[in-house]
């Protein structure tokens, strides 16, 4: 499923649909992908999710680059313009190829 998606949205669910989303954000934070990952907020369905991850960030569990990769909105239109725009950031194995190869020159 994985290879033939250009991202993944996640709507109001249970915690079936919670556990396949954290799994392809963190294949995401892994390196697996770089596809955007959102949640479609439908009736602030996830917004104390999101304040937990903040939570995870401020307690230092998460990093902001990481917890950035979850993109969020209640309006789809704007989800996936969000999408468009979403540039990933590095994941640590791309840091190190880029710590490495600067090393080398």
């Amino acid at each position: 499923m994985a290879d033939l998606a250009d991202g993944f949205i996640a709507l109001p669910g249970g915690l079936g649909t919670i556990e396949e989303f954290f799994e392809i954000v963190t294949w995401a934070q892994l390196g697996i992908h770089s596809k955007p990952c959102g949640l479609l907020n439908i009736n602030q369905y996830f917004r104390k999710l999101m304040d937990f991850l903040d939570h995870t960030v401020t307690e230092r569990f998460v990093e902001r680059e990481h917890r950035s990769m979850i993109l969020m909105d209640d309006d789809p239109e704007r989800l996936l313009r969000k999408f468009e725009a979403y540039q990933p950031p590095l994941t640590g194995k791309e840091q190190w190829v880029l710590r490495f190869s600067q090393a080398e020159t």
